[in-house]
């Protein structure tokens, strides 16, 4: 007589296993199959297929009735286990108990719905079954659907593709910097958001959902964290699994994360074992189905009596979602001991990457070109020497020599209507056409077109245009690159990040060919400084691509402790924040407090641990950063003017201290220095600042480009105006273009050494309506910007990166 084998769950798992016990011996048991749902095996990996349309159900089943009945089993499908008696050795089921001589659990997972409120509202639902497929399938027949999926994973990324498919507008709203984190690094989740959007699917990253709104009990809305109300019709979690193990911790049995399996796939109970996503071996838990079936054949062997050992191997993940080709494999983290082997093409949105430790491939990222996956994978899976391949190792098994990238590829993709001289309004083809005409010089292109004629920021990208149209007759210098991870010069960079629309620094990665996988301590500042000044509202400012002192707020002393400046508004300050400088300064035990040139006060010798506090006591007293250590404004120097002195001409403190509060937490290409003097004595020393105002009897004459640093140079007049207002857009303006013009860390003064002032003053004093576009295009950047960095950073969660790291050895000297 057969034993009896009960399995509870016909999921993917259970199936395979099934199916290796009846081919080895069909005879050995006596089968009972549970089900909660009313059905049995199907791939649910194919879900999403039947939710765009392209399958339907019965083509994604895998056991239909006949297989079951031909295999003798006994199905009880749609009847949930409600509880096992070890002792007894029984199963029992809402319809009655069951013995067994073997258990097999397979329940697989359930889906996690995030608790937030409204989350029991209806049409709130997760993406597991064939329920929840239906469900998403029917929204597409009401016209005008929206869909909002929580989930940026491949689960949520195949449920919104599927509905986008079926006409649904979907918005998917995912908490981390980039699609699928587990699976893709920063620059392939780029390139597949970018694919998303193209299929009119609307992808937010780093938002945070805060609460499910409804009506009538039905969804409405998500709302998000930032005020951001998406209206929906249907809400889809697809924000994780978790081991369904209610049942075996209910019967007494180990469980960890999941339910404890042994290599034989045994629990803690000789007579039950389990596979499957309930599962957890050696402290892993499985969600790839590729494990599952090897568990499936080791427990196949063990309820045979045959010897056989489950080993979790290294799993690579080929995936095909909405069209868009993803493999990785191994371990792509940073790490100080990896390097990074990167290839990009942007033209065909491929991008490769992979990771090396002691010349093994540890991991390998690939999009849109995964035909070497396998492999990498091989390589990766066997720890093979790639030392003698290294310099051809990114192209792949059938690599027979080649070319290098076409360096001048970012602008030879831009259309032809592109403009590359925005100053004289040259495009592409007005270049093409006049280097087919006969140009062969930059002198050529400036006389026929005017192009980099005027203030020069495009010169590197019309150099670069030449050098792909004549190739050899032109010689493309290389000495102006950013660094090694481009060829691209600050300039060309500048103007193809705001012609192509650039947004991200995995964009610019991607999409202008970058060597390196996300730039390197020359690039990074700038593409972020470049980024946050094109796209104020669009690109958020990314703190580890800062210097360490824009970092932390503070200048390091070379001691290792830090200087402290609050900001003087003008210079002026009054007691009580003279009085809280100085209690801040004795207790924190600050050892110099000294009055800098830009009057202010700076405190000396101040431990890392103790900025937040300080900064906190500080901002209870009014007092905000002085940004003594940024690219941006320092100080806006003053003499007393009117107020008290005899000589002042006009209120030179009070416009000071306008012009401080106006650009203010502004930041630009290099420091910005600026002065009001009240009179021509120049007391404040304004010829010497990157910008100054000398106040005269009929208003302010504002200089710019002065310097009295390494280099001493006295400023060059711009303009003279008659109100404090238009002194204040003019210098507005002169900020913003110096902001969207000026190389990173080129100060004002070599800045307008290259652009030439005469072209300034065209763009700032003759051209009223472009003067006043460009201070406006300030004032977005200040609505974003104008904030105190420390108001934040002393708050009790940012203030944890202060906190130092433990002294080991005297602990444990200890």
């Amino acid at each position: 007589m057969s034993k009896k084998l009960v399995v509870i769950g016909a999921g993917m798992a259970s199936g395979r296993a099934l199916e290796h016990l009846l081919e080895a011996d069909p005879n050995a048991y006596d089968i009972t199959l549970f089900n909660a749902e009313p059905r049995g095996n199907y791939n649910r990996l194919m879900l999403s297929p039947v939710l765009s349309g392209d399958k339907t159900y019965e083509e994604i089943v895998t056991h239909d009735d006949d297989w079951y009945a031909a295999n003798g089993i006994t199905c009880r499908f749609g009847e949930k286990v409600t509880g096992i008696d070890r002792t007894r050795k029984v199963v029992i089921g809402e319809n009655g108990e069951l013995a067994y001589d073997k258990l097999v659990l397979g329940m697989g997972s359930t889906p996690f719905m995030i608790p937030l409120p409204g989350h029991d509202l209806a049409g709130v639902i997760p993406y597991r079954d064939l329920e929840d497929t239906e469900r998403m399938m029917a929204l597409g027949a009401k016209p005008g659907a929206k869909a909002v999926v929580i989930g940026g994973g491949l689960l949520g990324l195949e449920a919104a593709a599927g509905m986008a498919a079926q006409s649904v507008d979907v918005t998917v709203v995912h908490i981390m910097g980039h699609l699928m984190e587990r699976q893709l690094d920063p620059a392939a989740g780029y390139l597949l958001r970018k694919a998303l959007v193209d299929k009119g699917i609307t992808v937010l990253c780093n938002a945070n959902s805060k609460e499910i709104l409804g009506s009538d009990g039905k969804v409405r809305a998500l709302l998000l964290e930032d005020g951001t109300e998406l209206p929906c019709d249907l809400l889809v979690m697809a924000v994780g699994i978790r081991p369904a193990t209610a049942l075996g911790a209910d019967a007494g049995l180990a469980v960890g994360r999941g339910i404890h399996v042994d290599d034989h796939m045994i629990t803690s109970d000789a007579d039950i074992l389990a596979l499957g996503e309930c599962v957890e071996h050696n402290g892993a838990v499985f969600g790839l189905v590729a494990p599952l079936y090897d568990q499936a054949k080791v427990l196949a062997k063990t309820l045979l009596g045959d010897d056989a050992t489950f080993v979790n191997k290294e799993v690579s993940t080929k995936l095909k979602v909405t069209g868009c080709d993803l493999f990785s494999a191994g371990d792509f983290a940073e790490g100080d001991d990896r390097e990074d082997i990167v290839f990009r093409d942007p033209a065909r949105g491929v991008y490769k990457r992979l990771i090396l430790k002691e010349n093994r491939i540890i991991g390998a990222v690939m999009y849109g070109d995964t035909a070497d996956g396998a492999w990498f994978y091989g390589m990766i899976k066997d720890g093979t020497d790639i030392s003698e391949m290294r310099d051809t190792l990114i192209f792949g098994p059938a690599y027979q020599g080649g070319a290098a990238l076409d360096p001048m590829a970012a602008v030879a993709a831009l259309p032809d209507e592109a403009e590359i001289c925005g100053c004289n309004g040259v495009s592409k083809s007005d270049i093409v056409t006049a280097i087919q005409a006969g140009a062969t010089t930059l002198g050529d292109i400036r006389a026929t077109t005017k192009a980099s004629a005027s203030c020069g920021t495009c010169t590197g990208l019309v150099e670069q245009l030449m050098g792909a149209m004549l190739g050899d007759a032109f010689v493309l210098p290389t000495d102006q690159a950013i660094c090694g991870c481009t060829d691209l010069t600050h300039e060309a960079l500048r103007r193809l990040i705001k012609s192509q629309g650039l947004k991200s620094q995995e964009a610019v990665w991607q999409e202008l060919g970058w060597r390196t996988r996300n730039g390197c301590h020359s690039c990074r500042p700038a593409v972020n400084y470049y980024l946050l000044t094109d796209w104020p509202l669009d690109y958020a400012d990314d703190p580890q691509s800062r210097f360490v002192n824009e970092r932390r707020h503070a200048n390091i002393q070379k001691d290792g402790t830090y200087s402290v400046v609050p900001r003087m508004w003008g210079g002026l300050t009054t007691p009580d924040e003279l009085r809280a400088i100085a209690d801040a300064a004795d207790k924190y035990d600050v050892p110099t407090v000294k009055v800098t040139g830009g009057q202010r006060i700076d405190l000396l010798g101040v431990k890392r641990e103790d900025l937040p506090a300080m900064w906190f006591d500080l901002n209870q007293a009014g007092l905000v950063s002085g940004h003594a250590y940024s690219k941006g404004l320092r100080t806006v120097k003053t003499c007393v003017g009117t107020d008290h002195c005899r000589f002042g001409t006009q209120d030179s403190t009070g416009l000071g201290v306008k012009l401080e509060k106006h650009l203010w937490g502004s930041w630009t290409p290099h420091k910005l220095k600026l002065a009001v003097s009240g009179c021509p004595r120049n007391c404040a020393e304004a010829t010497c600042k990157d910008i100054g105002v000398v106040c005269v009897d009929s208003g302010y004459e504002i200089s710019v480009a002065g310097a009295a640093g390494m280099e001493v140079k006295e400023t060059e007049l711009l303009c003279k105006v008659a109100s404090e207002q238009e002194a204040i857009d003019v210098i507005s303006a002169f900020t913003q273009l110096y902001r969207e013009n000026g190389k990173y860390l080129d100060r004002v003064y070599k800045w307008v050494a290259k652009v030439g002032l005469d072209w300034c003053k065209e763009q700032v004093v003759d051209d009223l309506q472009n003067r006043r576009a460009l201070a406006a295009r300030f004032e977005v950047s200040q609505s974003v910007y104008r904030t105190d960095p420390w108001a934040e950073q002393a708050q009790p969660e940012p203030a944890k990166q202060f906190t130092p790291i433990a002294d080991l050895t005297l602990e444990a000297a200890e």
